[in-house]
């Protein structure tokens, strides 16, 4: 065994006893805290981060120096593979995506160790144990079924390359690292919500002490929805950003819980309400990423994300199992302990509508996860095959999105306890009129969609009202004042930032959809087509080799006119040992539209060409970085401790104030 895979398979190991020394010990922590001391804690701890790291080390090594004797590097990378490509091929495939999972994990554990002083905070220790157990059922799947360090009979000369469709765009480096760090983030709530059930550790200390970490992995996670949706809109050529693919939706279901967390902790914090229910979803949106992790990894349904055949699906879906039943069971026992002793006065409250808002994400969940779980079911049970495509996903999501944004106008306007109407008509009803002059615009613009002058009315109002509430409570109105405003509640202004964009995303997925050209044509060399107010003329197909490839070109100018405004090249990509070529489009964009242009057939003189004009495409990815934005600037506010803790809660506000 040569250097790189025995330093990974050392750290692997290491990384399976770290775990197993903290999940032993976090939890006699909790039970016996006089019986352990905090740097047994610290060493698991640490066992875990370095092994993990040694790991993802060793296999970065093995990739960029060649070494084709271990398997996955044989299986998944080149001689000729980029820099760039070989870092990320680490982790393009099965064995290497759970070395990243494990890593991530190792450092949101190592991120908690830090903020549990002593043996004495149960509530700290129990989430150790919990994160402990947790990274030793996968260490351990790596170990047992994952392990990328097998080491071949004999070494071929190179390998195939990683998966073309992963190896063709920047954004493959940064997708799956961002997912993972939302994924796995989730860990740590689930953790402290269990430690605080097993310790019946009472209050919202969890909260307060999760609230960070509640923000680092929703934020991280809307990014790594973003940027996957980007990927797939500028890499597989469909025409498209968003396919309700079932491994789309299985990164989609948890973050819409760990939205739906979000909102109803404010209020279990504010008015002591929805505990028991929190507790639900934490659960929840930390099954749903064991659930997504076997869908992606177990090849039960069809994706170009999921991965090949492996022995890790029923592990995987066995700990889903027992997540799942331990953690409801945990609840269930704790029923008296958990139960909240309030519930809205009224619906017309602030509390209505975060309810509401709950309500509505939750049930949008269970309908993406429906949709997206029957057919594999359906086929387990009775081995026949069916699919439940877009039109249904498309069918039930615009209603609760209407919902969704009727609730987010409504919250920010709604007072807590009870809303007069006499204080919530004063509050909207400038917003009232721009979003009606909004809708009248629209119209006479000759838009005559109903969905899309209602979402343009519902952005224009939810826009509307947040200038309102900065006018209105600035200290001052001029940009030094907003200023001092938002920096200084910048929980609250980051959720208003998260909620225009939201507002904008959704006007551009109307717009965009509503409001589309699409065309498929064939031209020979030299013929033109008229297209979205432009003339197309295929001028010729060209052939360069890169290192890594064979790329072929077919020409395409782009006049408005008489005037050429574009030259665009949509290509395909004939990799070394790869029987099928991959296409790639090129979309030309600017702030009014996106001109996208796919090769449907090549020939030397003659093209098939797949041509989409998008309005307003651009504006999605702003309205998906404004969202995430939302969440990192709701985190770099300062950190707090629990208010008001609870008798018998082991640490005070000042001590758990550098939590995660």
């Amino acid at each position: 065994m040569t250097a790189a895979p025995a330093a990974g398979w050392t750290g692997l190991m290491l990384g399976l006893a770290g775990s197993v020394v903290l999940a032993v010990f976090g939890f006699l922590a909790q039970f016996r805290p006089a019986a352990v001391r905090r740097q047994q804690l610290v060493v698991g701890a640490g066992f875990m981060l370095g092994g993990s790291a040694l790991a993802m080390g060793a296999l970065q090594v093995a990739l960029l120096t060649d070494n084709f004797a271990v398997a996955y590097v044989a299986e998944n990378h080149a001689r000729a593979t980029s820099t760039l490509f070989s870092i990320t091929t680490a982790w393009a495939a099965l064995e290497g995506s759970l070395v990243l999972w494990v890593l991530v994990l190792s450092g949101f554990t190592a991120v908690v160790m830090r903020g549990v002083r002593d043996t004495g905070d149960r509530l700290g220790a129990g989430a150790l144990g919990v994160l402990g157990a947790v990274g030793a059922f996968f260490f351990g799947l790596v170990v047992l079924a994952g392990n990328p360090f097998e080491i071949l009979a004999e070494a071929p000369a190179d390998g195939p390359g990683p998966n073309p469709i992963l190896a063709d765009h920047v954004l493959m480096a940064v997708h799956p690292p961002l997912l993972y760090l939302g994924y796995v983030g989730l860990t740590v709530p689930f953790a402290f919500a269990m430690s605080a059930l097993l310790g019946r550790v009472p209050g919202v200390e969890w909260l307060h002490r999760t609230r960070r970490s509640n923000l680092v992995a929703w934020s991280f996670l809307t990014a790594g929805l973003v940027v996957g949706a980007w990927w797939s809109y500028e890499v597989l050529g469909w025409g498209g950003y968003w396919a309700w693919d079932p491994v789309e939706n299985a990164a989609l279901v948890p973050w819409l819980v760990a939205t739906a967390f979000l909102h109803s902790a404010v209020v279990q914090v504010r008015r002591g309400m929805l505990q028991s229910w929190n507790f639900v979803l934490v659960l929840a949106a930390f099954a749903l990423t064991i659930l997504g992790t076997f869908l992606t990894r177990s090849a039960v349904v069809q994706s170009v994300h999921s991965f090949s055949q492996s022995d890790v699906g029923p592990p995987l879906l066995a700990f889903f199992v027992v997540v799942v039943v331990a953690g409801f069971v945990l609840i269930a026992l704790r029923a008296d302990h958990i139960a909240s002793h309030g519930r809205p006065e009224s619906p017309a409250s602030r509390e209505g509508m975060f309810l509401l808002n709950n309500l509505l994400l939750s049930l949008f969940a269970f309908i993406v996860l429906l949709g997206t779980l029957y057919p594999v079911v359906l086929e387990a049970i009775t081995d026949e095959q069916v699919s439940v495509g877009r039109p249904f996903f498309d069918r039930m999501a615009v209603p609760i999105g209407f919902g969704l944004l009727l609730a987010m106008w409504a919250g920010p306007v709604t007072p807590y306890r009870h809303a007069s109407v006499a204080v919530v008509w004063g509050r909207t009803r400038v917003p009232l009129l721009l979003a009606a002059l909004a809708a009248v615009a629209v119209l006479l613009a000759g838009v005559r969609s109903v969905g899309i002058v209602a979402v343009v009315a519902l952005a224009t109002g939810i826009a509307a009202t947040t200038v309102r509430q900065v006018l209105v409570t600035a200290p001052a109105r001029t940009p030094a004042g907003v200023w001092r405003l938002v920096r200084g509640r910048r929980g609250y202004w980051g959720g208003q930032l998260a909620h225009l964009g939201v507002a904008l995303f959704a006007v551009v997925v109307a717009v965009s959809s509503g409001l589309a050209d699409r065309s498929t044509v064939r031209l020979d060399r030299g013929e033109s087509v008229a297209f979205a107010g432009y003339t197309l003329t295929f001028d010729y197909v060209d052939e360069h080799e890169l290192p890594d490839r064979l790329v072929t070109d077919a020409h395409i100018t782009v006049r408005a006119g008489d005037e050429v405004v574009r030259t665009m090249a949509p290509r395909l990509n004939s990799f070394p040992g790869r029987p099928q070529a991959v296409g790639n489009p090129d979309v030309w964009s600017t702030p009014a539209q996106d001109v996208y242009v796919a090769l449907g057939n090549l020939e030397p003189e003659q093209i098939t060409l797949n041509l989409f004009r998008y309005p307003l495409m651009v504006w999605m990815w702003v309205a998906g970085g404004m969202v995430a934005a939302g969440g990192f600037w709701a985190l770099s506010g300062p950190r707090r401790g629990a208010r008001n803790p609870q008798p018998g809660t082991a640490r005070t506000a000042e001590q758990v104030s550098g939590d995660a």
